[in-house]
Formats: C-alpha cells, sequence, structure tokens
C-alpha cells in the first residue's frame, strides 16, 4: 500500500496544476493516471486559455514555453450574414486577453516540472474504487501494469473527468445532477496549414455553426456544426473542406487555406452539473463535476479555477489546521461554474442552427445582431471569454 497526503486522480490539466500548487506549498501527491504518459500528452483537447489561467502558469513557474510559443490574441471575429465583425476583447475588459495554447502542451509542460522535481505521476495506473470517503483516511484502490494496489491519503482529489470513478462515487442521495444535452456535435479537424486568419472566427451560417481556431502558427483547429449521430464515414477531407469554405465564406471573398488533416473526429455537447462538488474527503475538480459545451471555451479554464481554490484550502487545511476553505469548496468554485455555465448556453444557443426550433434560431440571430451592435453587450462577451476576476 502506498500512503500522501493528497491522492489525485487524473493526471490532465486539473490533477497537474493541482499537484504543482500543492508542491509549492510543500504537500506531497501522488497522481494516478489511467493512460500512458504518450496518451496524454498526445490527445488534443482545448486551446484557449483565459488571463487568470495564464497568469497562474506563470506564477507556478510553468510558462517559459507557453510564452514562447503560445499566441496572445486581443480579440475574435463573431461572422455571420457574409460578414465578420470584429470583438476587441482587449479593449473591453480592461486589459484582459486570451492566449492559444492547447491543452496538451500545457500538460507536457505540467508533466516535465513534476517528474523533474522527483514527484510521482504513476501513468496506467487505473483507479477502480474510492472508498472510506468519511474517514480521515481514504482509499484508492487501482490496477498498474496488472498488479493491483491500494493508495491512502488525508484527501482524494477526483480530476479524473466525467467518466472517471471519482464522480460516481458520490452516493446518489448526496447530490444533485444538472444536465443538458443539445441537438448537435462538433465535427472537429486538425490540419497542418497555417491559420487563416491572425484571429479566433465564430460563424453562424444558414448551414450550421462553423469555428476557425489555430493550436500554433503552423497548425489550425476547425469545426462544423454536425448532428449528434453524424458518421464521421461520410466526410471525406475534400467534403470538409468545402463545407468549411461555403460557411465562412464573406462578402469580399475570404479565402480558407486548406492542407492535410492530421485528425478528426466528432464531439457532442452537453452541459453538466453535479452539487456538491464534494463528498466526505472527495473533492471533485474539473469536468468530474462539471462539462461545458466547447463554444466559450471554458472547460480548461475552469479545470484550473477549481484546482487553485482546492490547493489554497487544502495548504490552510496542512498549515494552520483550518477546515473554512474545504468546507466551501463546492460554493466557492460553483459560483464561477454557474457563470461559465450560461455563459457556453448563451454562446453556443447564439451561434448555432436550430433547425428544430425556429423560435430558438430567431432568437440566436437576434442576439448575435444585438452583440455586434452594442458595445454593452459587446463587454459582457469579452469579459466573460477572458475570464472574469470576480465571480
Amino acid at each position: 500500500m502506498l500512503r500522501t497526503q493528497v491522492a489525485i486522480l487524473g493526471a490532465g490539466p486539473a490533477g497537474l496544476v493541482l499537484a504543482q500548487l500543492l508542491a509549492r506549498s510543500g504537500i506531497e501527491s501522488i497522481v494516478l493516471e489511467h493512460r500512458s504518459r504518450e496518451y496524454v500528452e498526445a490527445r488534443v483537447r482545448a486551446g484557449v486559455l483565459e488571463q487568470g489561467s495564464v497568469d497562474l502558469l506563470r506564477e507556478m513557474g510553468v510558462s517559459d514555453r507557453m510564452d514562447r510559443e503560445g499566441m496572445v490574441h486581443t480579440g475574435l471575429e463573431l461572422r455571420f450574414d457574409g460578414q465578420g465583425h470584429r470583438i476587441p476583447l482587449t479593449e473591453l475588459s480592461g486589459g484582459r486577453s486570451i492566449m492559444v495554447y492547447g491543452q496538451q502542451e500545457v500538460v507536457k509542460d505540467l508533466i516535465a516540472a513534476r517528474l523533474a522535481a522527483g514527484a510521482q505521476i504513476l501513468f496506467d495506473a487505473e483507479a477502480t474504487v474510492v472508498r472510506d470517503l468519511q474517514s480521515s483516511r481514504p482509499h484508492v484502490r487501482f490496477r498498474c501494469n496488472g498488479t493491483e494496489d491500494e493508495l491512502e491519503a488525508d484527501f482524494v482529489a477526483g480530476c479524473d473527468g466525467f467518466h472517471g470513478v471519482s464522480r460516481t462515487a458520490l452516493p446518489q442521495s448526496a447530490c444533485t445532477v444538472y444536465d443538458k444535452e443539445y441537438p448537435y456535435a462538433w465535427l472537429g479537424i486538425l490540419a497542418a496549414v497555417a491559420p487563416s486568419n491572425e484571429e479566433l472566427i465564430y460563424v453562424r451560417h444558414e448551414r450550421g455553426f462553423a469555428l476557425h481556431s489555430m493550436r500554433s502558427p503552423h497548425i489550425t483547429r476547425l469545426y462544423l456544426q454536425v448532428v449528434p449521430d453524424e458518421d464521421l464515414a461520410d466526410w471525406p477531407d475534400e467534403r470538409i473542406w468545402e463545407e468549411l469554405q461555403a460557411r465562412m465564406a464573406t462578402r469580399d471573398g475570404f479565402v480558407l487555406e486548406s492542407g492535410p488533416i492530421l485528425e478528426k473526429g466528432i464531439t457532442t455537447m452537453r452541459s453538466f452539473v453535479v452539487e456538491p462538488m464534494q463528498h466526505g474527503r472527495l473533492y471533485l475538480v474539473g469536468d468530474a463535476a462539471h462539462i461545458v459545451p466547447p463554444t466559450g471555451a471554458k472547460g480548461m479554464n475552469l479545470a484550473v479555477a477549481d484546482a487553485r481554490v482546492l490547493a489554497s484550502a487544502l495548504d490552510a487545511w496542512y498549515a494552520k489546521g483550518s477546515t473554512v476553505g474545504l468546507e466551501q469548496y463546492s460554493e466557492t468554485c460553483l459560483r464561477r461554474v454557474w457563470r461559465a455555465e450560461h455563459f457556453s448556453w448563451w454562446m453556443t444557443t447564439m451561434l448555432h442552427r436550430h433547425a428544430d426550433e425556429p423560435f430558438m434560431d430567431r432568437l440566436g440571430l437576434s442576439n448575435l445582431r444585438y452583440v455586434v451592435s452594442s458595445e454593452s453587450a459587446a463587454r459582457t462577451l469579452a469579459e466573460n471569454y477572458v475570464g472574469l476576476v470576480n465571480v
């Protein structure tokens, strides 16, 4: 049996940020990750960091590569009716901006920093049972390289995502689940081609939503609105590029650069929150507790924010014996979570076509026209997009 102060399940942004923050406070942790290091460092997920997330990574001392390779954006474009409308994020939010830097790159940086410090991450270690949560010594049973083992800790941080074991360890009688599924999905591609625009482009088109994003000066990330049960086999590369060009077209002849598609996939969309985010000595962090549709670019940022709150609470417990932060963990995190849930829902319903709900479809278009014609409405988008300081 292994022993540590904090058992962290999951080596995504939530778990790794938490581990790094705890280490800076002298608190020991062991990270259990179901997948291999190679898989975790290669999986492409989110790519937009709020100002607060950027500031925290710098504060943690893991920002050197991000600051060299990341792309600072001070605005984004909303495009509809063949015309683009730039939202000046930095100007409207008091000087804050976003950083485009892939989640897998953040993960690489955090793993490298942790291993360089001699701290433990057990890869290919699948947590199977979390028990004794009401005791002072909760246990995590896990399987690593075909061997069963247990990890005993003072606290367990469930950073293992929506499908992990942590969330299911919460008794149904002790929590409330809020869930919404959307009638559309995203077909996403990663392409080896330079971005066609310096900033993100969100498109509402009669054929559906589209998004132009990027992961580096040489890699573009693009999305198309499709139905949730879309068959990827029906989308050869040529069709994808034709549809992207059609949806992103402008009256002045915007040209979308195309290139080799490195990967493609279908992402379904949902909003999900479990309350509270804690039970006994188990604390849920990130996607284990909440999911947002990706339109608002909030998923990774919420995970980082949760980790910061929990790290501060644990630091107060170990340093001063204070339980206040731990007792208020859910309440503190959920204020930001619900704000992000609303913003993500708002962006999603505003920009996607609602083929089966004409009323919602017209509301979305009306909302979009209001945002690009009102400085107050644009400021609301900007402040939420770059990340609110106080929630």
